[in-house]
């Protein structure tokens, strides 16, 4: 039998049930060992097995797709976990109830999705350093390769610390962080190794994560050769966004300013603004609304999860099929809830209301109607790609930061909270925000906050917002928010401008329900890994 690249019990260290292949290139197919690195062909198919592993890995040792560690199923629960869409059917219940255990399927997947891609791109950073030394590839190809990986690494271990430790602003980072895993799982010595390392502090996975980061930066490439590689394949500014987004998680403020400025030109006109570019790699936002939604790789899609019709996760991984409308060929699982549809501070002819959003039913229930986002389209193929990083992140994070530096209400900081929002204004030049619009800097960063809201709705972001704020006093939401009861509540419960009730209880910070468990299978298999506690 060939030695493909896994070891059985290296994947049972990850949680994965059985032994998969570690470098899959294509849905059935694989590279062997012995091969992988063999020629300068393999070692790019073997990159291509990393992304590939970001896309989507088994659910839960099937062979079902659903999305997991970057695709669907993640961006789904990135928002189930918040108040801002509703759960309508027993698909995401458990994650939108917060009834979950260390044996929960959805939650399990995502942590056996995130190790196995990490495990990959360790696999290949050691493959790409073997092949350089070689000559098989150059070393400006094996360093370029590595930093993909550790970009792709750093997004994982970020993933995983907001969901399965406490924020980082909670001790300053000395709460039990994660397992950041940065060598290769193929032999007993490694297996060793991970069974002789517990969880680290918060703050050691944080700068471990920035660490990969700035050799992304360093390595990466400002551009691709074409617009769809230059979307899906890891570039220099996403190295810096992801960066941003990182350090907006620390509280490090003077810090997401410096990588901000990187991507930001100095002076912006937030009614112009598509002239708004980027010196590293000429993003900037579209000029529609929905133009990051029609075209899978527009020139504000810093860097997305590919799917196509050759390569789509399962009906149950596929974003249209799971946020759309039954009506246009969805399932209508996660409807839009009406916390954030009838929140006073989202004007109610807002673009993005029209543009983005239908009613529609569920086929959960085919009578009451609820609003569903349309920002994915392909019902058929399920080819949207899954959006990890827009340039409109990047202009709202570095707006945010410049809100919170001490000082008065900041009049760049308005300025860029204007250039997203002024896109989906009626009249963009008399409806802005002015600085005197807001009464201090509290105001302007809770207007900063909604906008991410909004402007992210239905693309998986809310978690980290929560996770990242629970403890500041003036932007908190107390821990888990109070919800929409679960379930399809008809249209009567929308309507833009009147607060909506929730009915499902909020649960405080305090609660360990707060943060989810490790798996059960993890804390077996290597037991030197901590349970949080009262899991």
């Amino acid at each position: 039998m060939k030695k493909i690249f896994c070891i059985a019990i290296a994947a049972l260290l990850l949680g994965i049930t059985g032994c998969k292949k570690v470098l899959d290139v294509a849905p059935n197919n694989a590279i062997p060992f012995d091969m992988a690195f063999s020629t300068a062909d393999y070692c790019l198919l073997s990159l291509n097995g990393v992304y590939d592993a970001a896309q989507s890995g088994p659910y839960t040792g099937g062979t079902e797709r659903r999305g997991y560690p970057f695709g669907a199923a993640n961006i789904e629960q990135g928002d189930a976990r918040g108040e801002d869409v509703i759960n309508l059917a027993a698909f995401f219940q458990i994650t939108y109830q917060a009834s979950y255990n260390a044996t929960t399927a959805n939650n399990v997947a995502l942590w056996d999705n995130l190790y196995g891609m990490i495990n990959k791109a360790n696999v290949c950073i050691e493959g790409f350093k073997a092949a350089a030394d070689k000559g098989i590839i150059s070393a400006a190809v094996g360093s370029e390769y590595e930093a993909e990986c550790r970009f792709l690494r750093a997004l994982g271990h970020h993933e995983a610390v907001i969901h399965y430790a406490r924020p980082y602003l909670d001790g300053n980072g000395n709460k039990d962080g994660i397992p950041y895993r940065d060598f290769a799982i193929v032999s007993p010595d490694a297996i060793a190794r991970i069974q002789s390392t517990g969880r680290p502090p918060v703050s050691e996975v944080y700068e471990k994560i920035l660490a990969d980061l700035d050799f992304a930066e360093t390595n990466l490439p400002a551009t691709r050769s074409t617009a769809v590689l230059k979307t899906t394949r890891a570039t220099k500014a996403a190295a810096i966004a992801l960066k941003m987004r990182v350090k907006l998680h620390m509280g490090d403020w003077p810090g997401v300013i410096a990588e901000g400025n990187k991507l930001v030109p100095a002076t912006v006109d937030p009614v112009n603004w598509t002239s708004v570019v980027s010196p590293i790699g000429n993003w900037a936002l579209t000029n529609a609304v929905d133009g990051p939604f029609t075209s899978n790789s527009s020139t504000e899609s810093i860097f997305s999860i590919k799917n196509d019709a050759q390569d789509a996760p399962s009906t149950n991984g596929g974003l249209a099929a799971m946020f759309g409308s039954a009506s246009l060929g969805g399932r209508g699982l996660v409807a839009i809830s009406p916390i954030i549809w009838n929140n006073t501070g989202w004007k109610c002819d807002d673009k993005r209301r029209s543009t983005l959003y239908v009613t529609g039913a569920s086929n959960i229930s085919t009578t009451n109607l609820s609003y569903f986002t349309n920002k994915y389209r392909d019902y058929t193929t399920r080819g949207d790609y899954a959006p990890q990083i827009r340039y409109a992140e990047v202009l709202l994070t570095l707006a945010e930061a410049e809100a919170r530096q001490e000082g008065g209400v900041s009049a760049r900081a308005v300025a860029l909270l204007n250039t997203v929002r002024n896109r989906a204004l009626q009249t963009p030049a008399s409806e802005q925000y002015t600085v005197g619009d807001f009464a201090s800097k509290v105001a302007l960063v809770k207007a900063i906050l909604l906008e991410r809201r909004i402007e992210f709705l239905a693309e998986g972001k809310r978690w980290g917002d929560i996770h990242r704020t629970v403890l500041e006093p003036d932007y908190t939401t107390g821990g888990i928010p109070a919800k929409a009861v679960n379930g399809a509540n008809g249209l009567s419960i929308y309507e833009c401008g009147t607060a909506y009730t929730p009915g499902q209880a909020a649960i405080p910070y305090s609660d360990y329900k707060f943060i989810w468990p490790i798996p059960a299978s993890e804390i077996i298999n290597n037991p030197i890994i901590k349970q949080n506690p009262t899991y």
